[in-house]
């Protein structure tokens, strides 16, 4: 950060003393712990504070932490930051491309991720897929180069109405780099110890002056990855031709501009950024016996589709924004963001359009998938004086926002959907496409007083319209109370709410394996209705948090929070339906289910406000820094993440039938470990460093479907399978090899821990060794790394 007036783009207009942030700045030169002494702009609209002086629970998450975690991808290397942060471990197909962040156990679309205080869109990629994040289309923090990032800060509570729709279980706000000067480059290799998933990075940043006050800073990220494969041997063809289990093969470029500069003699400051991600990802899908789809011409010993994507990801921020509109600092801004998905198929065939034209293509494309999001804010903030009424000023924060969101999904090739369409992934077809539209409107108001010395308290109001799903208000209260300097205790009562995406409410498609089929009806068609769907409505919560902070010593702190939250009306992918109901479905939107597909092997589902949830928890976080002198200086944390979720109500269709199997069920309350336990440390002697961490994944459990025997593929007959707790190590050694240039080697998952295997009734051919869904800490094993840092 650098210091001025307007040197850090504070997030919705809350103030940062400037004195704080020079402060924060030697602070951080000079090593201090990231937790005691960092200044946060999350979770408050009025007013900067530090992170122990906050009013709620915020972590801070340095580039530098970022760097040492070893993990290419933001994603990743966030889940090895924080406790209560986590990712869905299913690891293959296009769904895998996407970074999934999970906050306190909850699915990544109850996260609102911002960047730079303003909200990020979400990604086109929706995950068709079964499973706990089924329908859902994230934020891709991926998209976002690391070599930005000057840090990261979570917010760990409801904020709804404070940032509007998603902050169910929390905020994650992504701070880019400011300033005129100073640069980095990295470069990375690194692999798994099985061989594959070969991973090569280069990332760098500079900055620059723009005339004697403003600044232009440039950030760029390229990764590439290579697929890899956890499968067993094919018990079809004795050979480890099926793919299942598997990281995607990708190649990522990311480039990012930040800019600032004060104009009108100091009264404006204009800012804004530029970020744009380009992804090519490749995942082969389930391998075609000659046997089971017969095409001598073509693939006389079976072939295995490969689903291909090309993604570009778009986001420009401009604002101004000034502190002296009639006693009011401002913020003026507007973001839009469009994420563009377009997926392919290669090494593949349409068995319908052979039979009907006496060829077949063998490579699709399948369809595009386009998100748009466009946000329009303005927001005011003051302090104002009361005298010796109470203890300090009232900061008044109130604003305005637009926002216009869509989702369009255009049509695959003719030949991709023509009868029982492509193998493995058919094409969409015009009769699902479409563009779908909607406005959001909001207004809001937050309120921090302090009646009496050492109390804080907040208050937060917000209403948002929804032309597709009607009004949502929203309000929190949060205080704090000091009894000493060591010593505080806080809470905090909200409700929030998240409407449904144009994604969950229009998407359709039919995935086929060799020997089932799964279709993803639209909630608002007519096949949908036909199996008992009601159209979407938000989801609401109520979050209820209390805790305290420790502060026993010098640069020694310990924050504690329990916390419940209540969310009523959970979008599930539920209404499932299995037979001639869900044949029929699924062919009356013109998609043909394959003919060797046996209809006792065939599901259907839609989205629906299916079921009600309790998830409970506990957060503790404590961080040491300690100065050794001759010895060196270590850092040391401790982080802890309990939390269970219950179902505390499940819907029915207007059939009568229940909207969750037990699978399902097992979806939203086991599915996500019930614990997380992190312990670090970082020595820095001299010219060397040692980072050493540990990481206990907590028991996830999973109602699996029988892959074999008389309940093959059953759509309600399954088994349970228990992942047991896992320990995996981190470790990195480091060396100042010049001033400016760092090295280090390290591995993640040192001792190559694994999921445990599946028992043989769960495996698909045989072939799958573990669970896609519930297994904590995903199934590639230990990885290590070099990486070399330059600084200027």
């Amino acid at each position: 950060m650098t210091s001025g007036a307007f040197a850090a783009d504070v997030p919705q207009g809350a103030t940062q003393p400037v004195a704080a942030k020079k402060a924060a700045a030697v602070a951080a030169a000079s090593r201090m712990p990231e937790q005691a002494e960092a200044v946060v702009v999350t979770g408050n609209r009025s007013v900067a504070r530090k992170v122990t002086d906050n009013i709620a629970p915020v972590d801070i998450i340095s580039s530098r932490t970022l760097v040492s975690t070893g993990m290419p991808d933001l994603g990743a290397a966030l889940m090895n930051s924080n406790p209560a942060l986590n990712m869905q471990a299913h690891q293959t197909d296009q769904a895998a491309l996407t970074s999934s962040i999970r906050l306190r156990g909850l699915d990544p679309d109850k996260v609102l991720i911002l960047v730079d205080g303003k909200r990020r869109h979400t990604t086109a990629n929706i995950n068709s897929d079964k499973g706990p994040d089924s329908g859902e289309t994230p934020v891709d923090i991926d998209m976002i180069p690391v070599a930005m990032i000057d840090h990261i800060e979570i917010l760990r509570d409801g904020a709804a109405a404070q940032y509007g729709s998603d902050a169910i279980a929390g905020v994650v706000n992504i701070i880019l780099k400011k300033g005129p000067k100073g640069g980095s480059e990295q470069g990375l290799v690194g692999a798994n110890y099985a061989g594959d998933g070969f991973t090569y990075l280069v990332r760098g940043d500079h900055g620059f002056s723009w005339g004697d006050d403003g600044f232009v800073h440039l950030g760029f990220e390229f990764k590439h990855n290579d697929l890899t494969s956890r499968d067993l041997v094919d018990s079809r063809t004795g050979r480890k031709d099926f793919h299942q289990e598997g990281e995607p093969d990708q190649t990522r470029e990311n480039f990012a501009i930040d800019w600032g500069k004060p104009f009108l003699n100091d009264k404006a400051y204009f800012y804004g950024n530029v970020i744009y991600g380009h992804r090519h990802g490749e995942s082969p899908q389930y391998f075609r016996t000659a046997q089971q789809t017969p095409l001598p011409a073509y693939y006389p010993w079976g072939f295995d589709p490969v689903d291909t994507s090309e993604e570009n990801d778009f986001a420009a921020t401009v604002g101004l924004r000034g502190e002296s509109f009639l006693g009011f600092g401002w913020d003026l801004s507007t973001t839009y963001g469009e994420d563009i998905f377009n997926i392919n198929q290669n090494n593949s065939a349409n068995l319908s359009y052979l039979a009907a034209y006496g060829h077949t293509p063998t490579s699709f494309h399948l369809r595009g998938l386009t998100s748009t999001q466009w946000t329009n804010n303005l927001d005011f903030r003051r302090a104002i004086p009361v005298g010796h009424v109470l203890a300090s000023p009232i900061h008044l924060a109130f604003g305005a926002e637009h926002r216009m969101e869509s989702y369009r999904m255009s049509p695959g090739d003719y030949s991709s959907y023509y009868g029982a369409g492509s193998q493995a992934l058919t094409g969409l077809s015009p009769t699902n496409a479409g563009t779908w539209y909607r406005d959001i409107y909001a207004g809001y108001v937050d309120v921090d007083v302090q009646p009496i010395k050492h109390l804080d308290i907040d208050f937060a109001g917000r209403f948002e319209h929804y032309t597709d799903a009607g009004d949502a208000k929203t309000g929190k209260i949060a205080a704090r109370y000091d009894f000493t300097p060591q010593f505080a205790i806080r809470a905090a009562i909200s409700n929030g709410f998240r409407a449904p995406t144009l994604a969950e409410e229009h998407y359709a498609n039919l995935a086929v394996a060799p020997t089932f089929a799964g279709g993803q009806l639209a909630v608002g068609s007519a096949a949908a209705r036909a199996l008992g769907a009601i159209p979407l409505t938000p989801e609401y919560s109520t979050n209820a948090s209390g805790g305290f902070v420790i502060r026993p010593i010098k640069d020694f702190n310990i924050t504690a929070d329990v916390y419940q939250i209540n969310i009523r009306d959970r979008i599930i992918n539920g209404g499932s339906y299995s037979g001639t109901q869900a044949v029929n479905a699924i062919e009356s939107m013109g998609i043909e289910v394959p003919s060797n597909i046996s209809p006792g092997a065939v599901t259907a589902h839609y989205y629906s406000n299916g079921a009600s949830t309790r998830t409970q928890g506990l957060d503790i976080v404590s961080n040491y820094h300690a100065d050794l002198r001759q010895m060196g200086i270590l850092d040391l944390n401790l982080g802890i993440d309990l939390n269970r979720t219950r179902l505390t109500h499940l819907g029915r269709d207007t059939n009568g039938n229940a909207l969750l199997t037990a699978q399902g069920i097992g979806y939203l309350t086991t599915n996500t470990p019930r614990s997380k336990i992190m312990l670090g440390g970082h020595w820095t002697w001299g010219k060397f460093d040692v980072m050493l961490q540990e990481i206990r994944w907590g028991e996830t459990k999973d109602m699996m479907s029988y892959r074999s025997g008389p309940y093959a593929n059953s759509n309600s007959v399954f088994f349970q399978f228990v992942n047991k707790p896992r320990w995996t190590t981190n470790i990195e050694f480091g060396y100042q090899v010049h001033p400016r240039i760092h090295l280090a080697v390290g591995a993640n998952n040192l001792t190559n821990r694994l999921p445990q295997r599946l028992p043989s009734e769960g495996r698909y051919f045989n072939a799958e060794a573990y669970d896609d869904y519930a297994n904590q800490i995903g199934y590639n094993g230990g990885y290590y790394y070099l990486r070399v840092n330059a600084t200027f």
